[in-house]
């Protein structure tokens, strides 16, 4: 049953593990440099769940998704402990924090190759839950350096949907509307275009 609780006096965060959680591989949170923001592509937060409790990968039994969700209306879920490494973006899952807003995104035609642009804002109260969100990280990971879109971090092609002869990007997200230079303002990390290590 999921748990709601107060952080630092004002943000609620609720816990609300995967049923796999505690099978990915665990992690010293020194460890931790880096917070890749994602969107979730999907119309609500349930899609976003049943995708983040799918298994992916049978010899851990474990699947894809971020430690923390933000809804449009600014609440939070963590769904994987901080000192688990979540399967969030290839290359980079093992000192990184995954965020993922809640956002259509291309659903449902991830892959069409008329159906690339993002055309939903994230509303303001998701904005200022993250801010809250990353400001609690970074009091709490001193190690905690970069942020950086999963866009910039995964930079592969595939084949689109609706035609094989043509590409798109495998991964768009957070996209051109999520407001980089609001959230930077508030925090102390360093916005990463691409990042050296890949572990």
């Amino acid at each position: 049953m999921p748990i709601t609780a107060a952080v630092a006096g004002v943000l609620m965060i609720t816990q609300n593990p995967l049923p796999y959680a505690e099978r990915l591989e665990s992690r010293n949170p020194d460890s931790i440099q880096g917070v890749v923001i994602h969107c979730t592509e999907t119309p609500d937060l349930a899609m976003a769940r049943e995708f983040g409790e799918q298994i992916h990968y049978a010899e851990s039994q474990t699947g894809n998704s971020g430690h923390f969700y933000i809804d449009v209306d600014g609440s939070i879920e963590q769904y994987v402990p901080e000192d688990r490494i979540a399967h969030h973006v290839a290359g980079h899952n093992r000192h990184t924090i995954g965020i993922e807003l809640v956002n259509r995104g291309r659903w449902p035609d991830w892959h069409h190759s008329d159906h690339q642009e993002l055309k939903t804002a994230y509303p303001d109260v998701q904005i200022n839950a993250l801010q809250s969100l990353l400001g609690q990280l970074e009091r709490q990971l001193p190690s905690l350096v970069w942020i950086a879109g999963h866009e910039q971090l995964d930079t592969r092609e595939v084949a689109a949907s609706n035609d094989p002869d043509l590409t798109v990007a495998r991964k768009v997200d957070p996209g051109p509307l999520f407001p980089w230079p609001e959230v930077l303002e508030h925090s102390r990390l360093q916005y990463k275009i691409t990042i050296d290590e890949t572990n």
